[in-house]
């Protein structure tokens, strides 16, 4: 009897990527296609939505050459991606521009704008930050008329490829929620939050939960792709609630943190309690009557990327450079804040710095102080959510940055936190979108299906080095004032 099988799309920054599960969620296969972001202008983050329909097509491609009878018995297919993006559609469907991306900045005078209204905070529970969807369409109705005036319809990223891969137009919960449209309380679209905005509730889509079938996959598409069908499309969901589907993260008191392109501490919530003040986001989760709440910082292992592009190393060569275990801080900090910041300042003009530069300062020893500088970031993180009332004993630990030994070790000892290191296997964003997949194929329970991992190991805070780093954090924490009034 043929395996069933089950696809988890994950619409990144940088790429798409297919992870194929069968129904004990064993991987089985997965592939991955990159693709370019324009920048045409300063501050600007824009991708043509092709570019999502024809990586799926060539992921696809991938997935059958090496398995063609697993890509056969597919029968759910779920898709995470990078929330807040602006992708409008004419009446047929068709984008009327580039989408404008998470990390675009050029909207901060209509957020500004649309937050200085007491009630977005109070129907939202957020900040309307500059990355969010709302002031993007604020932002094109001011610069581009005519394309405001033919919007009939706005998706995000990933709910863009849903529409592609079934026809309907549909989001869920936790996507929706970066959007400054949604209430979060009562997990529905605000007409009141529209209207400041000039958006109307027949410009945005079905709402459902992530774990729902939104729809099937069209029979052309089975038929280009090889798969026997039906196929049921989930909901799907953000990319951090997807990673929090990957790894369990549903009850109060779990989280996680993630060293990714950006960097996430999230903390699960069994209610909505919001504190937009902190500038922590408090969103829906993927699973019905849960929430979460979250730190954003807008560059992690960007921020070490961007150092080894411009030195012409690889972030890997220069990791390799810091020894498996920290000995103390670096003499030099560094303020990540390469593309503006988000938790907990809100500041999308502030730019990152070296500071303590000298002549005997190594390689190694910028490659450190950028590790340090982005765990600095993530400790405000962790300050803002105990503003909140979040409690957290440790954390799951998940991303690319957490290939560093170094760096896990300084993130513990910054935070303050033991950090559980998932054992073997895949707890990301492709996973969780699969699971969900999974739940909206066959109807099981969420949280039967997505459980937390098996722990590989703990790493410890070096308590002997905590008081050290505690004076380092606390010295970064002065920092920011200083150089948001040099207004460089």
């Amino acid at each position: 009897m043929k395996a069933t099988m089950y696809l988890g799309f994950d619409l990144g920054t940088s790429g798409l990527r297919g992870l194929l599960i069968d129904d004990d969620a064993n991987v089985v296969a997965d592939a991955q296609v990159g693709y370019k972001t324009q920048h045409p202008q300063s501050g600007w983050s824009e991708q043509d939505p092709s570019c999502w329909t024809n990586a799926c097509d060539e992921v696809i491609e991938k997935l059958r050459k090496t398995h063609a009878k697993a890509v056969t018995s597919i029968r759910g297919i779920g898709v995470s991606g990078h929330m807040h993006g602006a992708t409008l559609l004419d009446g047929k469907g068709k984008p009327l521009r580039p989408c404008i991306l998470w990390n675009d900045t050029r909207s901060a005078d209509q957020a500004a704008q649309l937050d200085s209204i007491p009630e977005m905070r109070q129907i939202t529970g957020n900040i309307v930050f500059p990355g969010f969807t709302a002031p993007k369409l604020a932002w094109v109705r001011d610069h581009e008329p005519k394309i405001f005036e033919n919007t009939d319809k706005v998706l995000l990223p990933k709910d863009y490829l849903g529409l592609w891969l079934t026809g309907e137009y549909v989001s869920d919960m936790s996507d929706s929620s970066g959007t400054s449209w949604l209430d979060v309380g009562a997990r529905d679209w605000s007409d009141k939050a529209l209207a400041f905005g000039h958006m109307r509730k027949d410009q945005m889509p079905q709402l459902i939960e992530g774990s729902q079938k939104a729809g099937e996959l069209r029979k052309s598409l089975c038929e280009a792709w090889g798969i026997d069908g039906p196929v049921s499309v989930a909901g799907g969901a953000a990319d951090n609630a997807a990673a929090a589907c990957g790894v369990g993260c549903f009850a109060e008191g779990t989280g996680f943190v993630s060293l990714g392109t950006s960097g996430v501490l999230l903390a699960a919530k069994d209610s909505f309690r919001p504190a937009p003040d902190s500038a922590v986001h408090s969103f829906c989760h993927a699973i019905p009557d849960r929430w979460y709440q979250m730190g954003v910082i807008l560059a992690a292992t960007d921020c070490l990327n961007w150092y080894a592009s411009t030195v012409g190393q690889t972030a890997k060569q220069l990791s390799g450079q810091l020894p498996a275990t920290i000995n103390g801080p670096a003499s030099v900090i560094f303020l990540p804040y390469l593309s503006g910041e988000r938790t907990p300042h809100n500041d999308a003009e502030i730019r990152g710095a070296f500071i303590g530069l000298d002549v005997a300062t190594t390689s190694e020893t910028m490659t450190q102080s950028i590790m340090e500088g982005v765990a600095f970031a993530l400790r405000d993180n962790l300050e803002a959510l105990k503003s909140t009332g979040t409690n957290l004993h440790s954390m799951l630990a998940i991303g690319g940055g957490t290939a560093s030994p170094f760096w896990l070790e300084t993130l513990a000892t910054v935070l303050q936190l033991p950090l559980e290191i998932p054992k073997g296997g895949e707890f990301g964003a492709a996973m969780g979108a699969a699971r969900l997949a999974l739940c909206a194929a066959t109807g099981a329970d969420p949280e039967t299906v997505m459980t937390k991992p098996d722990i590989a190991h703990t790493i410890m805070p070096r308590y002997d080095l905590m008081a050290q780093y505690q004076a380092s954090y606390e010295r970064y924490t002065q920092l920011y004032p200083l150089m948001k009034s040099l207004k460089v």
